[in-house]
């Protein structure tokens, strides 16, 4: 008989474990299919310049690349912000299976399988937490295609909230593992995957607190031996803590609770817990920036709202005890994972962000998870009628929400329209018009971005970027002394803002104001002393200030930060020869030219020094490749002409 029940027993877990591979398989392919068309969107957003853009690590792909991001712990020398190495790392990979500012699809693809694979691990999680096959599928699709899923897509910099997502949700699938079998493997594999999670993204600190949450309900282990067990998981998670703030701070911004106000905090927090409950519940008007309300006092609806909705949601919750902790549990769940972002210390311009809620929202989702067990085993059949409502609600659900998102996707198709509809549902934000205006300046539309420019001025005059910015577009339309009145703006705003003195020595270069234009690249060094631009653009204008050891000195300064700064090869390599050291400016061209085979002019230059020293033959091989590549080239016909007479009428020379 005992033989038989065991039996049973294998059979049902083999059924169980058959079904649930499948359901994998199916909420994959749903959740594939609803984002398929983020593959095709090129918006860059937020952040992507130092993600890609201008990241020099990122573009060039190597194991010292990825040893400088796994080394620079406190002072992350490329992006701005905290310690985030296998993000980085996971980009540069991307750039090197062929991703580019202009073919963005290895990005977004690595970002979409990473997503479908989060939604995979939260349908292991859930029935590891409650045994349910299908009721973890059904959820697991609602979390899937759920549109406050998407920002975290297209979005280049979010890779970083997608991995930790990733290694976190690994971590609590080997924690519950452990709970139930007390394997110590399964222990210290979730130690790793903790760990893995912070260096992806610091968000994951609270992982420890939520472990005791799943203890609390609905594992119902909570005790001494439990919060114990979580010991190396809290000492880990305070390195990373210190790790983070003292790399932010190092690099970026961060702004102490003494800094904003005794009542900006509770405010914050109340309007947060409200907002994301309702962006959960419906879904719309998402965007990737919530700026704050103004007035942020109770006299906006929105903050009155979240301290009214605050209040109440606390009561039921505590009412809900009286029949089962899973709301409470749930909405602890989520309280704690979303509390690094919640801006008790802050870190970024906005109040609420989409990406900050994108695990944990799965505090929301497991009491749903549980009332679903509940709801389909009521009809005390495997399936039953209860089990036909359930999966059709599930997918009444998961149609909306799939629809949401296409909708929402639809903003994501470039970055124009990506910051034109964010500006559509908060017209009045500075930061906005701005970067739109960049979007648009990319896009040259440049007189749309000075407008935007404008706007962003007039609504907040004191800003030293959007001078900045605004004196760079008007350079572009010629505008060089109006353009000058921004750049000098901006440095009354901000003395030790490296751009805008860049920018400024450049305008001046182009008034001839040689003199000032080297006083600003001097200071921009000063300020900003690895300012590889400067240090080139520096050595040019003492060039045309007939200071050329000066320039030679910068150039080498310029070189010495980035060998494989080509401009800057060239540019040396004219300063060499009109210093008549030729054996160095010809060093510094065959350099450019295994860069860049088809640079007709530095083909020139090489045939000319050549011919100097008297290398005649390799001089006419140069000045005809010139020819070759520019058939227009006056200069350099003239050149090879010469050159050939000259060979022609060379004397032989005994051998």
């Amino acid at each position: 008989m005992g033989n038989e029940i065991s039996q049973t027993s294998d059979r049902r877990r083999l059924h169980e474990r058959a079904v649930l591979v499948g359901l994998i398989a199916v909420v994959a392919g749903v959740v594939l299919a609803a984002h398929w068309p983020v593959l095709s969107c090129e918006a860059l957003s937020w952040d992507d310049e130092q993600y890609l853009l201008e990241n020099q690590l990122v573009q060039n792909p190597s194991l010292g690349s990825a040893r400088r991001f796994l080394g620079e712990v406190l002072y992350p020398s490329t992006v701005r912000g905290y310690y985030q190495p296998l993000a980085m790392i996971s980009l540069m990979l991307d750039y090197a299976a062929g991703g580019r500012v202009d073919n963005l699809m290895p990005f977004r693809r690595t970002s979409l399988l990473l997503h479908v694979a989060n939604s995979v691990l939260l349908v292991v999680l859930l029935y590891l937490l409650f045994g349910d096959v299908l009721v973890a599928g059904m959820v697991g699709v609602v979390y899937g295609v759920h549109p406050l899923t998407i920002e975290s897509i297209p979005w280049l910099a979010e890779r970083k909230t997608l991995l930790a997502a990733f290694f976190c949700l690994w971590c609590l699938i080997f924690y519950v593992r452990f709970c139930r079998s007390a394997n110590i493997k399964s222990y210290l594999v979730s130690i790793l995957f903790f760990v893995l999670a912070l260096m992806s993204k610091p968000t994951s600190t609270p992982v420890p607190l939520l472990m005791l949450v799943l203890d609390y309900w609905p594992l119902k282990r909570l005790s001494k031996k439990a919060i114990v067990e979580k010991i190396p998981f809290v000492i880990i998670a305070g390195i990373s803590a210190i790790i983070t703030f003292v790399s932010q701070r190092n690099t970026a911004h961060v702004i102490m609770p003494s800094q904003q106000g005794y009542l900006q905090i509770p405010l914050t927090i109340c309007h947060n817990i409200v907002f994301y409950l309702h962006k959960f519940i419906w879904p719309v008007r998402l965007s990737a920036f919530y700026p704050f309300p103004s007035p942020f006092t109770l006299e906006h609806p929105m903050v009155l709202a979240g301290v009214i909705g605050t209040g109440v949601l606390i009561l039921l919750l505590l009412l809900s005890l009286r029949w089962t902790r899973a709301l409470l549990a749930g909405w602890l769940f989520f309280f704690l994972a979303v509390f690094p972002t919640l801006g008790i210390v802050g870190f970024h311009p906005v109040i609420a962000a989409d990406r900050h809620v994108y695990l944990p929202m799965l505090g929301f989702l497991l009491p749903a998870a549980a009332f679903l067990c509940w709801f389909r085993r009521g009809s005390g059949r495997s399936f039953g009628w209860r089990g036909v409502v359930a999966l059709a609600a599930v997918l009444l659900v998961g149609g909306a929400e799939i629809a949401a998102g296409r909708r929402y996707l639809v903003y994501w198709r470039d970055t124009v329209a990506h910051y034109e509809y964010m500006l559509s549902l908060s017209p009045d934000c500075p930061i906005l018009h701005n970067n739109l205006a960049l979007a648009l300046e990319n896009a040259d539309q440049i007189d749309k971005a000075v407008e935007h420019y404008r706007k962003s001025l007039e609504l907040k005059p004191n800003s030293p970027e959007v001078h900045n910015n605004l004196g760079n577009a008007l350079s572009d339309l010629g505008e060089t002394d109006a353009a000058i009145k921004h750049y000098r703006e901006a440095l009354r705003l901000k003395p030790k803002f490296a751009a805008a003195h860049y920018n400024l020595a450049l305008a001046l270069a182009k008034k001839t104001r040689y003199e000032e234009s080297i006083a600003e690249y001097r200071r921009a060094v000063q300020i900003k002393p690895d300012y590889t631009e400067a240090w080139a653009n520096l050595g040019s204008v003492l060039v045309e200030a007939g200071q050329v050891e000066q320039a030679v000195e910068c150039y080498e300064q310029a070189l010495g930060l980035e060998p494989d700064f080509i401009v800057a090869h060239g540019r040396l390599a004219l300063a060499l020869a009109k210093l008549g050291r030729i054996d160095g400016a010809i060093e510094h061209c065959r350099i450019v030219l295994e860069a860049r085979p088809d640079d007709h002019e530095m083909h020139f230059n090489l045939g000319y020094l050549l011919e100097l020293k008297g290398e005649l033959d390799e001089a006419i091989d140069h000045y005809r490749k010139a020819v070759e590549i520019s058939p227009d080239y006056t200069q350099a016909r003239q050149r090879l002409q010469a050159a050939l007479t000259m060979q022609k009428t060379k004397p032989e020379t005994d051998p």
